[in-house]
């Protein structure tokens, strides 16, 4: 994968979570953090936990030398930082959003091709940072999913997400630039 999939596949992954986050929108507060009985129990803790996922993995991939005290302190500072009560809201989730949003655009945008194969330890083995990146992407999909099936559960619908759907808008939008 080149630093071009790469990110491409973060621009789709962004253009994906936006539309799910707008899906939200339309569900009352009541609905946004009624437990569900899923794997996190509401649509709010789902998108917390997708949320935190972007954020610890960027906050290691940033690290000059992570070792494995520092990565046992994010998992302390995950929690405190994405505790469900804290946001109430689906306008307190999109605010922590957009921070972590635009850290990891201004992360991705600086990539290359050497940094894409820099190795991480990843439960007991290394691993290269291209294949950690595709692993954060594929998260947001298998969670966005879930929050799919929590809209249908909640009576609401859910959005379309596929990367074929994101290429085709993406068609569109340059057809009608160049007219």
């Amino acid at each position: 994968m080149t630093k071009d999939d790469v990110q491409l596949l973060y621009e789709y992954d962004r253009w994906a979570n936006a539309r799910v986050i707008q899906a939200a929108a339309t569900l009352s507060a009541e609905a946004f953090t009624r437990d569900l009985g899923g794997s996190f129990s509401s649509v709010r803790d789902t998108l917390l936990h997708m949320l935190s996922g972007e954020w610890i993995w960027l906050t290691y991939w940033k690290e000059a030398s992570p070792s494995p005290a520092f990565a046992a302190t994010l998992t302390e500072r995950r929690k405190a930082q994405f505790e469900p009560d804290a946001f109430p809201d689906l306008a307190a989730v999109q605010r922590k959003w957009m921070d972590v949003e635009k850290e990891l655009t201004e992360f991705v945008e600086s990539l290359t091709e050497h940094s894409l194969q820099q190795q991480f330890a990843v439960r007991g083995a290394q691993m290269p940072l291209v294949h950690l990146m595709q692993h954060l992407a594929n998260h947001s999909t298998y969670h966005r999913g879930q929050v799919a099936l929590m809209m249908r559960q909640l009576g609401a619908d859910p959005v379309a997400t596929d990367f074929h759907l994101y290429l085709a808008e993406g068609c569109q939008l340059s057809s009608k630039l160049n007219h």
